[in-house]
């Protein structure tokens, strides 16, 4: 079912994505060159601690999943696409990483990612990186009053295929409130014009996912949750918290 979110609950919802965007923020700041993705996933612990929030990544337990995600961010490098789990991975010179965070707060969930370069970045891979957040922001200028979800898809869709990347299959956006995962699925490709109307109080998540090798498969490593490029060529993901209003989409995950 799809929830209309009222006035109040947008603000609500600014307030959980304020502490997803300072927690992005914390952890991209941390990053660099001999810093375990475990310190990254403590850095953001602290910030998550210190607003009084809550983690929907922690113990999140999807049908898919073997075991209970045990991290409050997804840190993904290079060839992992999305729902990579903090470990002893220390990153190295020109490393391409993904993280996504989510926040609770006062019962209203935020959830976004971005992708970045540590160190020496690779010409290819700040097209990568710089093509994927071109993607969402055509997305969130396409997410207004009075469009269809598909008019969303289509945005991204247009911006990958025309840069020659892949886009996995069976994964994109969602709505968001309550919980972190609501109707109504956003997909990374589609039609314009199709789809369920976008009107004020409509809060979703945007996240496209581009593959640099072209191609739309993936694979799932043996802890059940990290995605991977077939080819094992490097993926960028972005992601924002949105919401449709009658004065035009709201960032509500900007830190």
């Amino acid at each position: 079912m799809v929830e209309i979110k009222t006035d109040a609950s947008l603000d609500a919802m600014r307030e959980a994505g304020r502490v997803v965007g300072t927690a992005l923020a914390a952890v991209r700041e941390a990053a660099a060159v001999g810093v375990s993705l475990r310190r990254l996933d403590e850095t953001a612990r602290s910030v998550l601690h210190e607003a009084g929030a809550g983690s929907p990544f922690l113990g999140y337990t999807p049908q898919f999943a073997p075991t209970p995600f045990p991290a409050v961010i997804c840190a993904s490098v290079n060839d992992a696409i999305v729902h990579g789990i903090p470990d002893g991975y220390r990153l190295r010179d020109g490393d391409l990483v993904s993280i996504d965070c989510g926040a609770t707060l006062a019962g209203w969930a935020g959830d976004a990612a971005v992708s970045f370069i540590v160190g020496t970045p690779r010409p290819e891979d700040l097209r990568l990186v710089e093509t994927t957040e071109r993607a969402l922001a055509a997305a969130i200028e396409a997410a207004v009053v009075g469009a269809r979800i598909g008019d969303i898809a289509h945005a991204v869709g247009t911006v990958g295929r025309a840069a020659g990347y892949g886009i996995p299959a069976d994964f994109g956006g969602h709505g968001i409130g309550r919980r972190m995962h609501e109707d109504p699925p956003v997909p990374n490709e589609g039609r314009p014009g199709r789809g369920l109307p976008l009107r004020h109080g409509l809060v979703l998540a945007i996240e496209p996912m581009f593959l640099a090798g072209g191609r739309d498969a993936y694979l799932t490593d043996p802890d059940g949750w990290t995605l991977r490029t077939v080819d094992r060529t490097r993926a960028a993901h972005f992601e924002h918290t949105v919401a449709i209003t009658d004065d035009g989409p709201r960032i509500l995950t900007a830190p």
